[in-house]
Parts: structure tokens; sequence; C-alpha cells
């Protein structure tokens, strides 16, 4: 289904004519449509600095992130990232999703260590001031909570992309690489595992392969320019690119070198999936390759016949996106997506398809495929294999139903 240029212009053209002509409309509009001059070009703004750190505008009120359920308590719990409202690939800063397991600890900068100890030559105690002192890298990845999803595994009731697939997000990290304060410490020849520890009151730790933090892995400070928000680890955290979101500790303090994998409470009560057989599945460490469409979506829907653009956002915690697909049929038939550059490793791609809707009924799904051969698995193929006891590392097609009216649901439900 082709789209012009001509075409999306008539179809502008039209609803522009359109909303002005309406009585509602054209009452809101009063003064304000050129060429009259509106009441905001008759008088000077605010003032510069004010406020000193910016604001979003006060009509992107409800761009914020939200609890997806309720928890037992406020402060073990989690919040979702509005992914129908983003544009691009970076989250901004204030709409990253939180995931806390006892608060938010409020550290002072100066006050705060971190030991590195273990199997290794020469432990290292370092001041914030000391990690400031070594060659940073910055990098975009996604960081995506293992649970992501998995109110899908089951049939869920949420239409909204928000509630489905907002423990996502996606942010340029600076820091310095794990592997050159390892190297400061030398490492012994039995070290192969690592255990991060979080300053939180919940103390969170999980054990983490030398091999990951030889590799990618950062100690972060910085979160797209500017330090770190207290909610996301202030003042240092690590980072595991691909991995999911819970090893990347927050307001890390300690990383102890061993032999072994220490199984701890995150490790065994927690986050590890119940297969179907009734056993475990432990260290499941890679974010599988997903998808989503972001737009339609339940709180921005098709208004009228005519021109969209379809779009959501791929990504793999194995590698980088190499296509994507869309179906408007719900999967019978496929369309190859557009990803908008830069596609990449480990980062969220932003996809888009032009559609002409003519106002019939659809459901659209995506499916996105990465550099590793792997290709995201519909839901039944997914359950097929590992059931529905699982909790994390739901990956399968999302489907979202279309109404004449434009209205969206959930096609899972």
């Amino acid at each position: 289904m082709s789209v012009s240029r001509r075409g999306i212009l008539v179809s502008g053209a039209a609803l522009a004519i359109g909303g002005l002509s309406s009585t509602k409309s054209g009452e809101a509009l009063a003064g304000t449509v050129p060429p009259d001059v509106p009441e905001w070009m008759r008088e000077q703004g605010r003032p510069i600095l004010s406020p000193a750190y910016g604001l979003p505008s006060k009509f992107e009120k409800e761009v914020v992130r939200r609890i997806r359920e309720p928890r037992a308590t406020d402060t073990e719990a989690f919040s979702v990232t509005p992914l129908q409202n983003l544009h691009g690939i970076i989250t901004p800063n204030g709409l990253v999703f939180e995931r806390h397991h006892a608060g938010v600890p409020e550290i002072a900068p100066d006050q705060h260590r971190l030991l590195i100890h273990g199997l290794v030559d020469r432990p290292l105690v370092l001041t914030m001031d000391d990690l400031l002192r070594f060659p940073a890298v910055t990098r975009i990845h996604f960081l995506e909570c293992s649970g992501n999803s998995s109110t899908e595994w089951r049939k869920s009731g949420y239409h909204s992309v928000q509630r489905t697939h907002g423990l996502l997000s996606c942010c340029e990290w600076t820091g310095v690489p794990l592997s050159t304060i390892l190297g400061e410490v030398g490492l012994k020849p039995d070290a192969k595992w690592i255990l991060a520890e979080g300053a939180d009151s919940a103390a969170m730790t999980r054990s983490v392969p030398i091999e990951k933090a030889l590799d990618d892995a950062l100690l972060v400070y910085a979160q797209n320019g500017e330090m770190l928000r207290p909610e996301q680890g202030y003042p240092v955290r690590l980072f595991l690119p691909g991995f999911e979101g819970n090893m990347s500790v927050k307001w890390l303090r300690r990383l102890k070198i061993g032999d072994r994998p220490w199984h701890t409470r995150e490790e065994t009560a927690r986050y590890t999936n119940l297969l179907a057989n009734g056993k475990a599945y432990q260290f499941a460490f890679e974010m599988d390759v997903k998808s989503v469409v972001t737009f339609p979506n339940a709180d921005r829907s098709f208004k009228a016949p005519g021109f969209y653009e379809i779009s959501g956002i791929a990504w793999s915690g194995r590698g980088h996106v190499t296509r994507v697909d869309v179906s408007v049929d719900g999967g019978a038939t496929w369309r190859r997506a557009t990803l908008q550059e830069p596609v990449l490793n480990k980062c969220l791609t932003r996809f888009r398809l032009a559609f002409d809707w003519q106002g019939q009924p659809l459901e659209i799904q995506s499916r996105a495929y990465d550099d590793k051969g792997w290709m995201q698995p519909t839901r039944s193929s997914l359950i097929a294999a590992r059931g529905t006891n699982p909790r994390y590392h739901f990956n399968a097609i999302q489907g979202w139903k279309i109404a004449a009216d434009g209205g969206v649901t959930n096609a899972s439900t």
C-alpha cells in the first residue's frame, strides 16, 4: 500500500480546514491562527533562569512515569516509562523506569566509597574523585528489567504500551570501563566471577561472570550528559549492556572477585525462571530480541482515515537489530519497516512504516531480527517452549487491535 507525498499534504489540509470550520474548535482557536496575533505574542515571555534547571512544558504534564500495579510497599516497587510519548531512541532522565528493592538512598558523593577485593593482587578503595580521574567512555545502550512484559505470559488486561513494555529505557551512559579498574587491581588466575553489591538498605547483590566484566561492563556515573539521578544509582552504578537490568547494580559500593557465583537471594528466590517441568532456570543474563509498536497506542490512536506512520522500537541484548517486519493483519502477511539510523549494538532501534488507514479493523504486530540470527517468537511458540510459569524474559510478538473508530486494545486479551 503506497502513500504519496501529495496524498499526505491533501489529507493534512483537509483536516486543518475541517477543524477550523467546527464551532467548538473555532472557539478554542479564536485569535490564535495566523495571520491573527495570539496573546502570547503580545507580551514578554518568562525571564531567563526560570527555572534554572529546565523542565518540560506544562502542556506535557501527562507524560510521566506510572506505577504498573500496586506493590506491598512503595519502596519495594517499580515505575514504567511512557514509551507511547517518546520519539527517537533516547529516554529523558526524568522518565527512565525505576526498580527499587528498598527505596532510593540519599548518598553524599564525597562519603561514598567503592571497594574492589577478593581474588586480586592489590585490593582497592576508590572515592568518586578517584573514579572520575580514570579515562572514561560514553555509549548508548538500552536498559530493560527482566520482568518487562511479564503480564503477557498469561492473557493481559493492559491496553497501554507503557504498562506492558515500559520497564525499558535507553540512555547515553558515561563512565569507566570495568576492565580498566580490574587491570589496576590485578586478577588472580582463579578469578571467574564478581559479586556486585549496592549501597541501598536491601544490599542488592548479583554475581557477574568475569567475561562480561572484561568485555563491555561500565562503572557509570553520568546519564544523558548529567550525573546519575538518585533513583538511577547516584553517585555510581554498574552497567552491563544487554544483560537483565537488575544486574546493573545501582549505588555500587563493593565488587568482590571470586571463583564461583554466590547464589544470593536475588539469584535463588527472585531472578530465576520456573519452567513447565518445575525446574528453575538460573542465570539467564542476556535480554532476547524484541520489538513493540508504540504508535498507534491506547492514548494516541488513529483519529480518521488517511495517512499515518506506524512506529515502534526494537532491541536485542545479544547484538544489534538487523530487520523489523510489521503486519496489519494479525501476522498473516508482513512488510519490512524502515530502520532509523543509527542502529547501535545493544541499543533501541526506532522503526517506521508508512500506512494508509481506510477505517477498517486491524491487528498490528511487529517482529524483530538481530545480527546473531535470532527472530522474535510468536506468543504461542514461546509458551510452547517455556510454559506459563516464568515471570521473566517474555519477548514474544505483541499485537494491538485497532477498532473501526481507531481505539486500541491488547490483542492478547
